[in-house]
């Protein structure tokens, strides 16, 4: 019957577009965000949103003091719906998710269906996440932005213009109207939420590969990090640590006491994540299965009673059926008992779904969902393929936050939808040990960022293959400082740990990972920023000035947080230019605190915009091994010798932030005046206890750098006279 209803649907939507192409029906939602359907009878049979944070959002009416500018044409052809929306010459166009290749999007076409897709290439056209959106920059600067709120596969074709279209039944078109693309961004942010705020500890440097195993194995690279003062926060362990790859188990001969090795990583200042994966071992007497068996939790054949079997890595499983929400309530128990051996973070893998040995690489499409009535109730897998990592991982971020309530999650999924980035971070999956997916790192971290996941970053390093100690060093040099910091490798490549490519190779590791952590609180600060507002972490260079069309296409370089940017050397000849932001960009190093730091050739350089304050601090080894003292905070001056910048700061963990007790956003601004630098500190927001310290400035000036230490306080004035250079 439900399968009746939903065919119906299809069937009327069909009917009511076969006259071709018509003006669209028009509803405004919010203030200069508008939904297009194809007809009134599309829109009252439209699929809930599984984008919006609030799916009412999208069903309402609103005012809006803008008016629409950029109206979609709309037609059903060729029994599915076709989306175009012109763009003016000179228009540049982002987005559109994980992507391989360059930032700029224009010329691309890519295919949303999470795929598998190992070692993939410039024209592979899919990945592991499907995010049908748009980010449009017209010559002028301002800004809209596409979402084709569909989970069905769809085509983005950017060749001419924005052409869409997308298998099964009609669908809402949603433009967001803005003056600048950061708050087209923000905006999409609002409609589909944004991500919760991080357990600092995941913002600190990760160190995986497949596998380290047994545990002796952890505990020696642990050992390595501490004993070589290479910081480091998480160690990962992927599946060899199970049991016959039967999720949530252990391997009894290789990690015989998964607890006592947690508490002994913790012991020297390290988490912990581990994996675990969709396929469930279809095997009588494995408790997983015969739990699931027992509640009908499978997703089922095209029969509707079947459950379907694919083979993966324990050999033939049966798949949760993540769409319902009995199944879900299911799931998430199996964390307690899991997260109680110490486990500090979760890694779910191989959810696109993956399954071997098909041409496909996934479940069939017509496999049967019994989805909620949220969702649109009971559809095929080719409904909800892409969203079916979505939904694991907001299972297993309730299983995770239920065991461990006053902790905040980190779940990593590598399949994702738009707005999945709710519930975890995630990786530009199974790249390559080679230079151009080295070069892609830094455009496809962006374009996830302007598609509202800002916590995503690449295995450093390449997954598949070897590389070069050369490659190593640089991409170690500018991955530290992506928001998520992860070295990884795959089974059978050479050890790719920072010290595996000899001395020169780790001591450029080493300063890399010592950045990152000398800016954890602006790091820390940005992450708050992409919490509250959805604001990407890592932010292409034209969000300093969306009309300069010099750097519209700029990816060797990029923006971390507010005024620091990142210039890279992503090519082995070092010799390409970037082409920097208008205005004054004051370049520095951390040699007070980092040796070598300002002549290591691998590293990239830093910038700071004028008028702009960095907070940093202390370099540690990981993230709560000491408290922020001194407070550094790097100052450049704008032309009328004024500056600002914002420090947010909390326990780092758990969820007293969301009191105003908990939490503390401070504003600095420093002016110059008669070779006096006055600093003025304001709490903003806040009540969190403040404790004494010390301020490092340091003062960047067209001349070099400046330092000098005070107390911090409300008013701090400092006589240059008496500063000292940092030669």
């Amino acid at each position: 019957m439900l399968f009746t209803r939903f065919s119906g649907c299809l069937a009327a939507v069909a009917i009511v577009a076969s006259c071709g192409l018509a003006a669209p029906t028009t509803t405004t939602i919010s203030e200069g965000v508008f939904r297009y359907d194809l007809s009134p009878e599309a829109r009252e049979h439209a699929l809930p949103s599984m984008s919006f944070l609030h799916p009412d959002r999208r069903e309402g009416e609103a005012d809006s003091s803008r008016q629409a500018s950029t109206l979609p044409q709309i037609e059903w052809r060729d029994g599915v719906q076709h989306v175009f929306v012109g763009i003016e010459p000179g228009t540049s166009l982002y987005g559109t998710g994980e992507v391989p290749g360059q930032l700029l999007r224009n010329g691309r076409v890519n295919i949303n269906w999470n795929t598998d897709a190992y070692a993939y290439g410039i024209d592979s056209p899919s990945l592991y996440q499907s995010h049908p959106w748009v980010l449009a920059v017209r010559p002028d600067g301002t800004s809209f932005g596409v979402l084709a709120d569909t989970t069905w596969r769809s085509t983005f074709d950017l060749r001419e213009g924005i052409r869409i279209h997308a298998e099964g039944p009609a669908y809402p078109v949603i433009i967001i109207e803005r003056d600048h693309p950061a708050e087209v961004v923000e905006k999409l942010a609002d409609l589909t939420g944004t991500i919760e705020m991080p357990p600092k500890w995941a913002l600190g440097y990760h160190q995986c590969r497949y596998s380290y195993y047994p545990e002796s194995r952890v505990r020696e690279i642990a050992t390595e990090f501490r004993e070589r003062n290479i910081p480091a926060d998480v160690i990962w362990m992927d599946i060899d640590y199970m049991d016959g790859f039967r999720i949530f188990t252990f391997d009894n001969n290789h990690f015989p006491d998964p607890a006592g090795l947690n508490e002994w990583l913790a012991g020297k200042g390290f988490r912990n994540v581990w994996m675990i994966n969709p396929g469930v071992k279809a095997e009588e007497g494995f408790f997983v299965y015969d739990s699931g068996t027992e509640n009908d939790v499978w997703v089922k054949l095209a029969d509707g009673r079947t459950p379907f079997r694919g083979e993966v890595w324990p050999g033939m499983c049966v798949f949760p059926d993540y769409l319902s929400e009995r199944v879900r309530e299911w799931w998430a128990p199996f964390y307690k008992d899991f997260m109680a051996q110490g486990v500090d973070g979760v890694w779910n893998d191989m959810n696109e779904p993956a399954i071997f040995g098909v041409e496909s690489k996934t479940m069939p499409e017509d496999n049967f969902h019994n989805a909620d009535e949220a969702f649109g109730g009971p559809g095929t897998h080719a409904q909800f393929h892409n969203v079916y990592g979505m939904m694991m991982i907001r299972a297993t971020h309730q299983g995770v936050l239920a065991a461990n309530p006053n902790k905040r999650p980190f779940v990593l999924s590598r399949a994702n939808f738009i707005g999945g980035h709710r519930y975890g971070a995630t990786w530009s999956g199974d790249n390559v040990a080679a230079w151009d997916h080295l070069e892609w790192s830094v455009p496809m971290t962006l374009n996830l960022g302007l598609s509202g996941q800002p916590f995503n970053g690449p295995d450093i390093g390449g997954f598949a293959g070897n590389g070069s100690p050369e490659m190593f060093q640089r991409w170690m040099g500018f991955g530290a400082l992506l928001p998520f910091a992860r070295g990884h490798t795959g089974k059978g490549n050479i050890d790719k740990e920072p010290w595996s490519f000899g001395p020169e190779v780790e001591a450029t590791s080493r300063r890399a990972i010592q950045r990152r952590y000398a800016l954890m609180p602006h790091i820390y600060t940005a992450f708050w920023q992409a919490h509250r507002y959805g604001t990407p972490v890592a932010r292409p260079l034209f969000y300093a000035d969306p009309a300069d069309p010099a750097i519209r296409s700029e990816d060797d370089a990029f923006l971390l947080g507010d005024g620091l940017l990142v210039k890279c050397f992503m090519n082995p000849q070092m010799d390409r230019t970037v082409v920097m932001p208008r205005g004054i960009w004051r370049q520095f190093d951390f040699r007070d605190r980092i040796e070598g730091d300002h002549s290591d050739p691998h590293l990239p350089q830093l910038y700071v915009q004028d008028g702009r304050i960095i907070p940093a601090g202390p370099v540690m080894q990981f993230v709560d091994e000491m408290p922020l003292d001194p407070l550094t905070l790097i100052i450049s001056p704008d032309e009328q010798g004024a500056a600002e910048g914002l420090l947010y700061e909390d326990a780092g963990d758990g969820f007293e932030f969301r009191q105003p007790e908990g939490r503390r956003l401070t504003r600095y601004s420093a002016a110059i005046s008669n070779n006096t630098l006055t600093i003025e500190r304001e709490d903003i927001d806040g009540e969190w206890p403040r404790e004494p310290r010390t301020v490092r400035v340091i003062l960047l000036t067209d001349e070099g750098m400046l330092t000098a230490d005070a107390t911090d306080a409300p008013s701090i004035r400092i006589d240059l006279s008496n500063a000292e250079r940092i030669d």
